[in-house]
């Protein structure tokens, strides 16, 4: 049963401080928190893919496990300890236990001239070396004509049951899956050690909207809502080449990142770039009156809609971020940064967003002529809603299977679940048959 929570925030902290990099025991932690909270409805399972296996262009890493890592000064005194802070060390990091002249060392310590005081996060996944990183004030302070112990313990494991490992949920509309309409997808990416609006902050957004769902279930025959947590880029490739038969039925998608920072929100738009899913995103984020910004595909914050909306899957997918904020890779990204009301606000974006996406559909008339409105309970007294009244016709000439519920409340001026919940009335009689919006996967 799905564990009750004080707050985002809350939950965010229960991962924060471990070492989730790509494949690893803290990562498997990590999946299994979020699974902790996820509701039972979703049946949330978690999927492993053998190291260094082939996927589509790519290779599945082996699990990376850290024993110890830290340097000392010639005295022995320990400068940096991976026990303190998982960011200490360049993720994927090499083994050595080697005594180094400053000239030797320096080329492996990595700072960030922005934040003086904090830790980089960095990493060596695929081009691997070793190092170590630090605040630059304390880079500074380190003598260059003394000699320095660098030690990594670290393994690079290649067991097939302890792979790469990704967290899945399916949450279907109300009476059940609708095959026709297919999928929508909501992800966001848990590798980032210790950093907690990067993307922590997405995660439990994605958490919060799930729960949503949930508990209002989108109306009978909408798409079903896919939610998808793992490691970025690398996470999607696995996942999507060992169901690539899921690619069809996948009709959108969303990526929540970096939610919790205080920066407006912003709209990253699919690679369509005026796709259905892109008007429908801009039309809630105005309808909710708050400013936001807008960007181009993967030119806000690229993430794994590079994967799903990339060559060869061509799923529409865009992404909800409150990216750029000042502390971004380093250590300074902490529960500081983040904020549950900005948190829970792109959840409320995105559940709007997706409600109206995965409810759409495109209404085709079965009737012939002016239809026998007041006969058929379908009138609309003007002195009960006069906009609606007014645009009975307009709405009824666009039933010819081309327009989309939403298309068809954009061009008449109306809210979205007004114009819905009208057209409901229509196919509850009988009058239109309702079309789903066709999956563009594969189409690149």
């Amino acid at each position: 049963m799905s564990k009750p929570y004080a707050s985002l925030k809350s939950i965010l902290a229960e991962f924060l401080d471990l070492n989730r990099t790509l494949v690893s025991d803290d990562m498997d932690k990590t999946l299994s928190i979020i699974g902790s909270y996820m509701p039972d409805a979703a049946n949330y399972t978690v999927e492993n893919y053998a190291p260094l296996t082939d996927v589509w262009t790519w290779k599945v890493p082996e699990r990376y496990v850290v024993h110890e890592a830290y340097l000392e000064a010639e005295d022995g005194a320990r400068i940096v300890d991976f026990k303190d802070n998982p960011l200490h060390i360049i993720s994927y990091s090499l083994p050595i236990d080697q005594v180094l002249t400053w000239e030797e060392l320096e080329p492996h310590l990595r700072y960030s001239v922005k934040r003086l005081d904090a830790i980089p996060w960095e990493f060596k996944y695929y081009d691997r070396s070793w190092g170590f990183c630090l605040p630059k004030n304390l880079f500074d302070q380190l003598p260059r004509d003394k000699k320095y112990h660098a030690v990594i313990r670290s393994e690079f494991l290649a067991d097939p049951e302890s792979g790469l490992r990704v967290g899945v949920g399916l949450i279907h509309p109300e009476g059940g899956p609708n095959p026709e309409a297919g999928e929508m997808i909501i992800q966001a990416h848990a590798c980032h050690p210790a950093q907690a609006n990067d993307d922590g902050s997405g995660v439990v957004s994605a958490i919060d909207l799930a729960r949503r769902l949930v508990e209002k279930p989108l109306p009978a025959g909408s798409m079903s809502i896919r939610f998808w947590f793992g490691p970025e880029t690398i996470g999607t490739i696995a996942w999507l080449a060992h169901h690539e038969d899921i690619i069809p039925h996948l009709r959108g998608g969303i990526f929540l990142d970096s939610t919790g920072n205080r920066n407006s929100l912003a709209l990253q738009r699919s690679r369509q770039d005026n796709h259905l899913l892109d008007r429908i995103a801009r039309y809630v984020l105005a309808k909710h009156g708050k400013e936001f910004r807008e960007g181009e595909f993967a030119q806000v914050a690229a993430n794994d809609e590079r994967v799903i909306n990339g060559p060869g899957v061509n799923v529409p997918a865009i992404a909800i971020t409150r990216f750029s904020y000042d502390e971004y890779h380093t250590s300074d990204d902490n529960l500081d940064v983040v904020h549950d009301d900005l948190m829970t606000e792109a959840a409320e974006v995105a559940e709007e967003t997706v409600r109206t996406y995965a409810s759409n559909y495109i209404p085709r008339r079965t009737f012939r002529g002016p239809l026998f409105l007041s006969g058929n309970g379908l009138w609309v007294d003007w002195r009960e809603n006069w906009d609606l009244n007014r645009a009975i016709e307009k709405i009824m000439m666009r039933f010819e299977g081309m327009h989309s519920i939403f298309d068809i409340a954009d061009e008449v001026g109306l809210d979205y679940w007004t114009v819905r919940g009208y057209v409901e009335r229509f196919r509850a009689r009988g009058f239109v048959l309702p079309l789903p919006i066709l999956s563009e996967a594969g189409n690149s």
